[in-house]
């Protein structure tokens, strides 16, 4: 049936629910192109102001999806799960390349579609363009083989994914209109049900470097995704974990691959990142079947760890997918180093009660770490290390952080944002609770 655009976008203006069939109408228009960018923007505006019904939304998203090809895995003959997770984005959130080499250590299979940096966000494709040589945009079949041999493997989104969401979002992005917790749902689980998974967490970030930043529309964001992923027959756990201090102790695409390499050989293990890392795992092994409830689950992901099986499976994943073969033997060889490295020292004794996390997203920016548009150049050297966290002791000869830049101009000038950012107490704070909520 052909329908005019403007009257669906009446429709959805004047609040009514849509169609199935008027919403396959109008992403196929986005795909083909027969919608211009002004109905996509006001589409997205009515979405916007009205929001949608349980049953639009899922419908919605089953058009989102169906927009482009699905993977398909049965020809694949794969022995276990495909699972995947997602995040909403966060200030030194490396944990998705400590998860997917855990998970296939365990049995399970992780396809997993990841984007770039937004904002503030660092994102998990700028950290592995960080390790020379990676090919975060290999043909299909690279993609589905190294999936199969390995257990793993993070890329980029391809053409054929999804293709809608590529173009509602570039228009959702200069219509200010990202922050629509349908049009969030739709295009997360649009890409992510496209990777024909059996199983999904995804970790919704609250606090004050999340985009989600109130905890009540973080609450809203993670039942959207949470009914929506479910009624596609994709079992999802939605967990709100604390997004008030920076994961981990580093900030920056180089420097979250190095802490991800000690992470995974035992180097060194920050408590929060590996509380997050197990919680995120252990969910993921039981909704796969792999673990029979959730403390199995942390076991499993502890031996897969202290057995040096998720960092060998790590290693294949990026040998496979055109990276160094001895990266976890020699990470300083093949990621880019910095040229000014200079401790930050507090502004003060007492101890580290809060820190404006988003502020901190964007220091990185400002250093070359991400992008102001989406043509900039990143500095895979630049960024935070030994970063503090809320609770922790600030003494005058203790650094609070670590910067490296490319100059001592935009060093000191990094150094006197973070003294700033990072307020300091008299009394001691209480370490912020990781783990929030689970749906």
């Amino acid at each position: 049936m052909t329908y005019l655009p403007q009257e669906i976008i009446k429709n959805k203006r004047d609040n009514n629910e849509l169609s199935q069939a008027e919403l396959d109408f109008f992403i196929q228009g986005i795909t083909d192109e027969t919608i211009s960018e002004g109905q996509i923007a006001a589409m997205a505006m009515a979405v916007y102001f009205n929001g949608m019904t349980q049953t639009e939304l899922t419908n919605f998203t089953r058009s989102m999806v169906n927009s482009g090809e699905t993977l398909k895995w049965q020809d694949m003959q794969l022995n276990g799960p495909l699972l995947d997770k997602h995040s909403t984005g966060g200030v030194g959130d490396k944990i998705s390349l400590m998860l997917a080499p855990i998970i296939a250590s365990c049995g399970g299979y992780v396809p997993m579609i990841s984007g770039r940096g937004l904002g503030h966000t660092g994102g998990t494709l700028d950290k592995f363009d960080a390790i020379s040589g990676y090919n975060t945009t290999p043909d299909n079949n690279l993609f589905r083989q190294t999936v199969k041999q390995v257990g793993c493997a993070i890329i980029g989104q391809t053409a054929n994914l999804a293709p809608a969401d590529k173009r509602f979002y570039a228009t959702r992005d200069i219509t200010a209109t990202v922050d629509s917790i349908p049009l969030i749902t739709a295009s997360i689980l649009s890409k992510k049900l496209a990777e024909g998974l059996h199983g999904l967490v995804m970790d919704i970030k609250t606090g004050s470097g999340a985009f989600m930043a109130d905890y009540s529309e973080a609450q809203k964001l993670a039942k959207s995704i949470f009914n929506v992923a479910n009624a596609h027959d994709v079992k999802t756990t939605a967990i709100i974990t604390d997004m008030s201090q920076v994961i981990g102790s580093t900030a920056g695409n180089a420097l979250e691959v190095q802490e991800t390499i000690a992470y995974l050989t035992g180097t060194h293990q920050e408590t929060v990142l590996h509380q997050l890392v197990t919680c995120l795992c252990a969910e993921m092994l039981v909704q796969g079947q792999l673990a029979a409830d959730y403390n199995e689950g942390v076991k499993q992901v502890e031996l897969s760890l202290t057995s040096g099986k998720a960092a060998e499976t790590f290693a294949k994943m990026v040998s496979a997918l055109g990276g160094p073969n001895d990266l976890l033997q020699n990470p300083n060889t093949y990621l880019a180093s910095a040229n000014v490295v200079q401790p930050i020292y507090p502004s003060q004794t007492g101890f580290i009660a809060s820190m404006d996390t988003r502020s901190i997203g964007m220091t990185v920016v400002e250093l070359g770490g991400g992008r102001k548009k989406a043509s900039d150049i990143i500095d895979y050297s630049v960024g935070f290390s030994q970063f503090c966290h809320i609770g922790d002791r600030a003494e005058k000869d203790k650094p609070i952080a670590v910067v490296h830049a490319r100059t001592q101009e935009q060093a000191d000038n990094a150094s006197k944002k973070i003294q700033e950012i990072v307020k300091i107490a008299n009394t001691q704070q209480a370490s912020p609770k990781a783990i929030l909520e689970k749906l």
